[in-house]
């Protein structure tokens, strides 16, 4: 390929620029076997405080197929895993993440004695699971320095072959691409967004390997046209059996659980 002025581009060039180009390829190992995967939503959250490295050591003992977890960046910089943008609900005192440095952060004491990890602490504590990073942003386009934080992350500790990156905000998706173009992306949206921007149009267009709804949408009508167009679907977040088994009935390919161990169980039963 050619661009104006006579200069060469290559495939890889192309693929870095457009998200879409590869996007099914970079996915292929999101597709379900028999049952569908079983996510550990911010680790195993139901039995462990979330997002620590406690719940994630849970989430391989209770054989969840992957991990899911949320990051963000400090002020000094560093990636760490955490979901709220503040620390009253699991550390009971004032304090946004973003205000605070690693020196800090590193000394907060969460519910039930535990530590905010930072991703590459998270990482290892999953061993060789499958983990979704979820990228939090405070609107679309506001992500930050995150995208190039987790890329530099996943290329120092060599796991971009066994992470797949998700967030509402499709420009962090993007520019995480850029970065490493090699992982897949998945496309998080919720019942309340209007429907074009939750079609699988909009997914391909992100450079979405798949898409991760909320439960509620997952009828199997919507399913198998997220699927017909090469979109993995893993729908967020489930522990109720009788919902668990609708899902795999509609073709999921994943589900993210709080309780990975009883979600296993329920679909084990299912596939008996």
């Amino acid at each position: 390929m050619t661009a104006a002025g006579g200069r060469d581009l290559d495939a890889g060039a192309v693929a870095r620029l457009l998200p879409p180009v590869g996007r099914r390829q970079r996915g292929r190992w999101l597709a379900r076997d028999r049952r569908p995967r079983v996510w550990a939503h911010r680790g195993a959250s139901a039995h462990a405080t979330e997002n620590t490295l406690a719940a994630f050591g849970l989430a391989v003992a209770h054989g969840a197929d992957g991990v899911e977890l949320d990051v963000m960046c400090c002020a000094s910089g560093e990636v760490v895993v955490f979901h709220d943008d503040d620390l009253d609900r699991l550390a009971g005192r004032p304090g946004r993440i973003e205000a605070l440095p690693w020196s800090e952060l590193a000394r907060v004491e969460l519910v039930g004695g535990h530590r905010i990890p930072r991703l590459e602490d998270a990482l290892a504590a999953c061993g060789e699971l499958a983990v979704n990073v979820e990228l939090k942003s405070r609107g679309p386009g506001r992500a930050g320095a995150l995208p190039a934080a987790v890329a530099r992350v996943l290329r120092d500790v060599g796991a971009l072959d066994r992470v797949v990156v998700s967030s509402f905000d499709p420009a962090a998706l993007w520019r995480l691409h850029l970065a490493v173009p090699q992982v897949p992306l998945a496309y998080l949206f919720e019942a309340g967004l209007p429907r074009p921007l939750r079609s699988a149009a909009a997914a391909a267009l992100v450079g979405a390997s798949a898409v991760h709804p909320e439960h509620v949408l997952c009828t199997p009508l919507e399913v198998a046209a997220w699927r017909a167009r090469g979109l993995a679907v893993n729908a967020w977040t489930v522990d109720d059996p009788e919902r668990l088994r609708a899902l795999a009935a509609a073709g999921v390919d994943g589900v993210f659980a709080n309780d990975p161990r009883a979600a296993l169980a329920v679909l084990a039963q299912r596939t008996a």
